[in-house]
């Protein structure tokens, strides 16, 4: 409810928005967004990983199969090569990018961001251990990521992060205690250069008298130790040696350093899963959000999933911004701001900084249909997971093509599309008419057959019986199978505003 009290919160930036979620390819939102004026990226592209994923998601009807497309890793480091440009570029000169990514192309990938970063921007490589072990057969058991962190200028943020002293340290080097309890360990108060007054005699409580070891003068003037003495921050050896104590509480920590196995991944059981197939666990996000990043900065995700480093950003009170191809994970993401956050999607609160928006998503049928035709096909064929063609005639029959976790690249075919050296594919068919006819099943069936492509997709509105009919023919007598899938099941349901 607005109403008096609610008082707009300073923008951080006058030429970008932010606490939106974009709904689309972010090659081309990333376009759209002014160079310059992003603080920290991260970013956990999908790469073929030899995984099937069947996923449910608890807040609509949709059941959706999310595969990793490229599996060979040429198209995988050409699919993301622009979009790391892209990147590069709308990032601050004090700006950090996070790339999140497994074995199967993290040394192509090192390579490429060299190339676009610079060698010397190149901070660390980040290995989290994202599993208890496991067994593999004839190898050793692949249970890390990699997270590589680039810094684009000479000065970045950087907030220094500590861990906890292990119980073997906490033995070893604090193991001693005063009168209430307090854990503390002890340095050496000599040292071997001269300086001022520091060659003193220093009486201990008891009595005597105790001075520097033969060639080492007092680190402090008497003053200073004096001070500490009445503090109560010198502990004194059997033979009088005054010690300097360093209390545990007073500690930060142990530097945070480039292997991380504190982290628990989100598993099945897990309260914060939300059935997203690679979805990170929320503290990965925070730590890396809190490290490089300040409050009121700009968080930039480009293929956000299901949202977790826009929650990480909002809960540490920084501005962010979500892009992903996928209308389900949007939906998701617009659920999670909600539900973790308490954050409301409402344009007028959004306007006076207290929302959030999502852009871009198809609402309805009657929305798409005032698509213009090649629009409506790139639409269905990325809300399918498969890549438009580059050529928007002479296709062939062919809108675009769906690869699947098993491709290799054997076999180059004719047609010219952005990975065209892989054999294994599937074609997609787009038709923006009331309802599919049998012409059109029967043009789809020759080039399915030309192509020689024993499994298709067909998007349309809806389907005429005789549609269904040859559909269901055509697989019987040849094997070949048509899926027909109208825009409504892909829509799934309307946007609800919830």
């Amino acid at each position: 409810m607005l109403g008096t009290m609610a008082k707009a919160t300073p923008k951080p930036s006058a030429v970008i928005d932010t606490r939106v979620i974009y709904c689309g390819d972010n090659l081309e939102q990333l376009r759209k967004l002014p160079g310059g004026g992003v603080d920290l990226i991260y970013i956990d592209p999908p790469f073929n990983s030899n995984r099937n994923y069947e996923v449910f998601w608890g807040e609509t009807k949709e059941k959706r199969a999310f595969e990793d497309r490229h599996s060979s890793t040429q198209a995988y480091i050409e699919f993301m090569r622009p979009r790391c440009v892209e990147l590069r570029r709308v990032l601050k000169k004090t700006g950090s990018f996070y790339y999140h990514c497994d074995w199967h192309a993290s040394h192509y990938v090192k390579v490429m961001l060299d190339q676009i970063f610079g060698e010397n921007q190149f901070q660390n490589e980040i290995v989290w251990k994202r599993s208890s072990a496991h067994s593999d057969s004839k190898r050793y058991g692949a249970n890390h990521d990699t997270i590589f962190f680039y810094t684009l200028g000479k000065l970045w943020t950087w907030n220094k992060m500590f861990m906890p002293y292990s119980d073997d340290y906490l033995e070893q080097n604090y193991r001693y205690k005063d009168a209430d309890g307090r854990r503390f360990r002890v340095s050496d108060m000599t040292a071997n250069k001269p300086g001022g007054d520091v060659s003193y005699e220093w009486n201990t409580p008891d009595g005597r008298t105790v001075k520097p070891y033969k060639g080492r003068y007092w680190a402090y003037s008497k003053e200073n130790m004096k001070q500490m003495h009445d503090a109560g921050l010198l502990y004194y050896r059997t033979t009088g040696m005054p010690m300097l104590k360093h209390y545990l509480d007073e500690m930060p920590g142990v530097p945070l350093q480039t292997f991380w196995d504190d982290i628990r991944p989100v598993i099945s059981g897990s309260e914060e899963r939300l059935g997203f197939p690679t979805q990170k666990p929320l503290e990965l996000l925070e730590r890396i959000v809190k490290a490089s990043s300040d409050e009121n900065d700009i968080v930039l995700d480009a293929f956000c999933g299901c949202g977790t480093a826009l929650v990480a950003a909002q809960k540490l009170k920084r501005q962010w911004i979500g892009i992903d191809v996928s209308p389900t994970a949007c939906r998701v993401m617009a659920k999670r701001l909600k539900k973790d956050c308490g954050l409301k999607e409402d344009e007028k609160l959004w306007e006076i900084g207290r929302g959030f928006i999502v852009r871009d998503l198809p609402k309805t049928e009657a929305e798409l249909r005032k698509y213009p035709a090649f629009e409506f096909e790139n639409w269905a064929v990325v809300a399918l997971g498969g890549i438009p063609n580059k050529a928007q005639v002479g296709d062939l029959g062919i809108d675009g093509r769906i690869y699947p976790v098993s491709a290799i690249p054997e076999l180059r075919v004719k047609e010219n599309v952005e990975m065209d050296f892989m054999d294994v594919w599937y074609p997609i068919q787009v038709k923006q008419t009331d309802k599919v006819g049998r012409p059109d099943i029967d043009a789809f069936e020759t080039a399915m057959q030309r192509a020689k492509r024993k499994l298709g997709y067909f998007v349309g509105f809806d389907f005429s019986g005789d549609a269904l009919f040859e559909i269901d023919r055509f697989r019987r007598q040849s094997g070949c199978e048509i899926k027909p899938l109208t825009v409504r099941e892909i829509l799934d349901e309307e946007i609800s505003r919830s």
